[in-house]
């Protein structure tokens, strides 16, 4: 089930939760006309919790999940990395209930899977990774991390097996054992090599730890009375552009996977304005996404220079020397070399490199 759950938060729920003090960054707090103090939310286990509680009453609500994608502020000392630590960031998360701990870590390793089906669609290698639970609590969590010598953490991961550890987690004997080459891989004993990375998606088992704070409960099998188990997971929408930007790239500008494009095609006009109209409508008709470039104010090498540094997938450019050859001239961003294609074979082209 999808969910629109308040960004302002009441601080009752906050107490209720023993977070309204202890949550690391601190909340932003404000108060309201009437002297009433709120807070911008930065994650919303608060206010699921106390959803859930008001609808669930029997195992036979459980399991249940629902989710949300929107707007989200962390009070942090500095923003930092560009999309990657920012105060206000766009973030999927998901809650998910249950009625035993084997239905919980069931849930948890379908959210897993499906997180990695996630980053692969958007041609990111992320690596789920024994992480701290920090202000969330619960107790277990996955980190999941994405190499790149731009990450503000650190890794630690068995080439062999899935094994891989934020250095958060290890203790200061463990990572100086990894370091020196000291230890081997505790799940097949092959070499740990550590490298940088971006955390793109965090899962954790709750457990009790809301349900029982905020008195969250179901009748079970037996008409006792249980605590509801719970997970949540996340991931950032932002930080997870700014990641495939991170590593897919060149010193020109982005090269956007297809998968997550904002445009198909990018449709440069060199003063060619009939054709280029045409082209334009006959790739709009056939269902293509086109960014069309149409200034008039704008030099040809600007033009270029654009398209490289936004970074669509493919490069359609009309002009009077294109024409001349036979059509126009199509380049995919990741690649050197261009090609001249009939104006009759363009959209079947486009289709094909999909």
């Amino acid at each position: 089930q999808e969910l629109n759950m308040p960004t302002l938060q009441s601080k009752e729920q906050w107490l209720e939760s023993g977070r309204w003090d202890t949550y690391d960054p601190p909340l932003f707090k404000l108060k309201d006309r009437h002297d009433r103090e709120t807070a911008l939310a930065p994650t919303h286990e608060e206010v699921i919790t106390d959803i859930t509680r008001r609808f669930i009453s029997s195992y036979k609500d459980l399991p249940f999940s629902a989710f949300q994608i929107q707007n989200k502020f962390r009070n942090e000392m500095r923003a930092t990395g560009g999309l990657l630590r920012v105060r206000e960031f766009v973030m999927m998360d998901l809650y998910s209930f249950h009625e035993s701990k084997e239905s919980l870590d069931e849930f948890f390793l379908q959210v897993v899977e499906a997180y990695k089906r996630i980053f692969e669609r958007c041609k990111l290698v992320a690596r789920p990774m024994y992480a701290l639970s920090g202000p969330i609590g619960g107790n277990d969590s996955l980190e999941f991390g994405v190499e790149t010598t731009s990450g503000e953490d650190t890794m630690f991961y068995c080439k062999k097996c899935d094994y891989a550890a934020n250095i958060e987690k290890l203790t200061p004997e463990e990572v100086e054992s990894y370091r020196n080459k000291k230890s081997k891989c505790p799940n097949c004993k092959s070499e740990i090599f550590e490298t940088k990375n971006v955390e793109n998606g965090h899962v954790f088992k709750l457990m009790d730890k809301y349900s029982k704070s905020m008195n969250a409960q179901f009748t079970d099998k037996d008409g006792q009375r249980k605590h509801i188990l719970m997970g949540c997971y996340g991931i950032g929408v932002g930080r997870l552009m700014a990641t495939i930007v991170e590593v897919h790239h060149d010193d020109k500008g982005i090269i956007w996977p297809k998968s997550v494009a904002p445009f198909e095609v990018h449709l440069v006009n060199l003063n060619e304005n009939v054709k280029a109209e045409e082209v334009y409508q006959s790739l709009t008709d056939a269902g293509v996404e086109v960014l069309y470039d149409d200034r008039e104010d704008v030099s040809a090498g600007e033009k270029l220079n654009d398209c490289d540094l936004i970074g669509i997938p493919v490069r359609v450019i009309v002009s009077a020397k294109s024409l001349e050859k036979g059509g126009v001239e199509v380049k995919e961003r990741s690649k050197e070399e261009s090609r001249i294609v009939k104006l009759s074979d363009l959209t079947n082209e486009i289709k094909t490199l999909r």
